[in-house]
Order: structure tokens, then sequence, then C-alpha cells
């Protein structure tokens, strides 16, 4: 790793070519940005043995840190989640191009045609920990939707994401686009977060995606506008008119699939009236499965689960850890995720439409579920192709953060020598 002598310089310089890089990739055809993200693909793919090479030194990196299984999880590449990115590529590649998309069109009294047409934002600062697919995620996001990326990856994935841009740098280079369209930050010295957060001139939007403590210092510290979610935690109300069998398997999944992912399930809620058919069958299999269950109340009396404390409701464990409490009804239930919630992904389990329909209307998060594993809160799995984060503001973008969603609009307006009285 090379040491820099003055960070804001290295930064001010990648900025500086982000900028440049801008005014060519924001009105780059189509066709250039889908051949840069299938030559990125190939690449990828014909530097696999480098990248899990990368991933190896990470890998150690991470555990003299003494990083949880869950962040180590998170880092770790192999054949099988290389061939993901690939996928990853190919399906923003093929996607539909968002700039200059017509979102509206209509005509004036005046004589005037006005559209309104989807542009780039200019240049994305995306700032991320351990997940070194993040690299090519955010990068293919940025150039479909025709946006230079600033990347700052964690320190844990340093040689990984570095093996990654190159593959990126490669397929916007061949294209025919400037090698500058996607940078990586050459350093882990954490001064270089700092600048991204104040550079005003160059960056037009960070996205941080990460934990609580680099999500918070982001939101408080950024000078730029920021597209985040601070926490997920994710909630599933068991409703009394569930269907037993889609609910084991939507918990079960909700909660183990992958416990380290901002869609894991960290909060059950029980009707009363569901304790003894269904609530008692779901935490026994959550236990089963190597989960620990704190509950409250007289959940706690079910063998095999452990004493819930106050701090454990409102809590993200991204671990095989799941709070459990028996709630009155779907209005309990609805101010319970109202108080605790973090208005990222909540679901209910119900076959009572009205229910559902309520537990929809009454509640703002992001993404709300009916009947369906949390673990689909994903830009993949909402025909993004990827995200670039999840994002649970209320302001531009919300949910998952694909490419449409990193664009803005602008006014064309015409006339035929119009003129206003």
């Amino acid at each position: 790793m090379k040491d820099f002598d003055s960070i804001p310089a290295l930064m001010a310089d990648i900025g500086a070519r982000a900028k440049a890089a801008s005014l060519v990739l924001a009105s780059a055809s189509a066709e250039r940005k889908h051949a840069a993200l299938i030559g990125a693909a190939h690449a990828v793919w014909a530097t696999r043995d480098e990248i899990i090479k990368a991933n190896k030194l990470d890998l150690e990196y991470g555990g003299d840190k003494g990083l949880s299984d869950a962040m180590m999880d998170r880092l770790m590449l192999d054949e099988d989640r290389i061939q993901g990115i690939v996928d990853g590529l190919r399906a923003v590649a093929e996607q539909k191009d968002p700039v200059g998309e017509e979102l509206a069109q209509w005509d004036m009294p005046s004589g005037l045609n006005i559209r309104r047409v989807r542009t780039p934002l200019g240049v994305i600062g995306v700032i991320y920990e351990s997940r070194p697919n993040v690299t090519a995620d955010a990068g293919a996001l940025c150039l479909k939707s025709g946006n230079v990326v600033i990347l700052r990856g964690g320190s844990e994935s340093f040689h990984s994401s570095g093996a990654i841009h190159a593959a990126m740098v490669d397929g916007a280079v061949k294209a025919g686009l400037p090698a500058d369209s996607i940078q990586l930050v050459p350093t882990r010295d954490r001064a270089a977060v700092q600048e991204m957060l104040t550079m005003t001139n160059a960056i037009d939007v960070i996205v941080p995606r990460g934990g609580k403590g680099l999500v918070g210092l982001v939101q408080r510290e950024a000078r730029v506008p920021v597209f985040a979610h601070l926490e997920g935690i994710v909630h599933i109300y068991i409703d009394v008119a569930a269907d037993p069998i889609k609910t084991l398997d939507v918990v079960l999944n909700a909660k183990t699939r992958r416990t380290g992912i901002c869609g894991s399930a960290e909060c059950l809620l029980i009707h009363k009236d569901a304790v003894d058919t269904l609530g008692q069958g779901v935490l026994k299999a959550l236990i089963d499965a190597g989960v620990e269950v704190r509950a409250e109340g007289a959940l706690a009396d079910i063998a095999g689960t452990h004493k819930a404390s106050a701090d454990d409701f409102g809590h993200e464990f991204l671990d095989m850890i799941i709070a459990a409490k028996v709630v009155n009804d779907v209005d309990d239930a609805i101010a319970h995720i109202r108080k605790h919630g973090s208005n990222h992904t909540d679901c209910i389990m119900t076959e009572d439409d009205q229910s559902a329909a309520k537990f929809f209307a009454e509640l703002d998060s992001a993404i709300l579920m009916h009947n369906a594993s949390t673990q689909f809160a994903d830009g993949g799995e909402f025909g993004m192709g990827a995200e670039i984060g999840i994002a649970t503001g209320k302001m531009h973008a919300r949910g998952p953060v694909g490419a449409a969603q990193l664009t803005s609009f602008k006014y064309l307006v015409t006339g035929d020598g119009t003129t206003r009285a």
C-alpha cells in the first residue's frame, strides 16, 4: 500500500479528475456504457484467480483485526460469489439506460412544449466497509446512470476492492470511456473519508454502506448530500390470521439465510392469540436452527428462549439472534415498529387482506412486505440488477437505490419564437 504525503492533495486531484470525467460520461451513449459493463464482467471473470488471491490477504487482515463471523462472511469472496458479481454486472448492463428517459411531457397555452427528462447527478462518492462486491455494484450502477464514482472501500477489503476496481476500469477504457469514470481511493488512511465528506465542489452525493458507526459518522459530518440508512431494524409481525407453513418458512429464511445483511429479521412480533398456534412452533424452529431467541413476557417461558432486555428491541443484531414479543393486534404491532423500527423493511404474515392493507398504509418504512421474506430487501431482487444501497430518508431516492434512482431530472422547453406577455 502506497503512503501519500498529503491526503487533501490526493483527494483534490481525484475530485478534479472525477469532475472532468463526468462531463464526458454524462453524454456517453447507452451502447458505450453497455459495452463498458459487459467488458468489466469479462475482466472480473478473467481475473478471478487474482481477485481471490487478493481476497485472502484481506481475510488475513480481517482475522488479525478480530472481525466478527458476520463481517468475515461479508468480506469473503469465492468463485461462486465472483460469478454473482459477474451476473450483477451483466444484469445492470442489460437494463434500460435511464439517462434521457422522458418522465413527463406537456404543452402550455403559451405555445411552449415542456419535457422532464432524467439526467445524471454528476459525481457520486461511495464509502463502504467490508463488502468488496460493492466496488462492482456501485461502479456499475453509477456508470449506467452516467455518473462518475469515487469509491472508498473499507480497510478490510482494500486488496479485493483494488483487484475488482482494476477490472472495472479495464471495461470502461476498452469501451472508450474515461479511466477516471470509476476511481478507487488508493489508501486506508481515514483522513480520506473526512476529505470526501467536505468535497462539495467535486462530489454531488455521498452513499455510505456499512455499520451504524460509519453511517452515523457520514450523516453527522457530511457537507455533501447523503443517501443512507442508519440501521436495518427489521420486524416481522405474525398476525392471528397467518398461515402456519408460510410463516415458518418465511421467518426461518428471513433470519437465518444470511444474518449479516440489512434485510435480516431482527424482531418477531406475535399476536397474542397466535402464540400457541403459531408462535411456539416458530420460536422452537428458530432455536433448533441455532438462533438465540431473546423473548419477552409469556414467550420467555418457552423452553430454550432467553429473557429479553429492553435494549434487545430496536437493536440490529446482524447475527443469529432475534428478539420476540407478544402484541395485542396489528395496531399494537404498528405502534411497536414506529417506536423501535428504522424505516428500513418490515413484514406482516397474514391471510387477512384488511390487516395487510392497514400495515401497508400506516407504516412508512422504505420497504413493506406481506407474506414474503425480508431477505428480498435488495435491489437485485427488485429487478434493478444491483443496488448501491438502501435509502430510508424521504428526499430523492428511497428504498433500493438502482441506476434510475441515481439520476435527477431537467426540463427541456421548446418554443417557436415564443415570447411572454
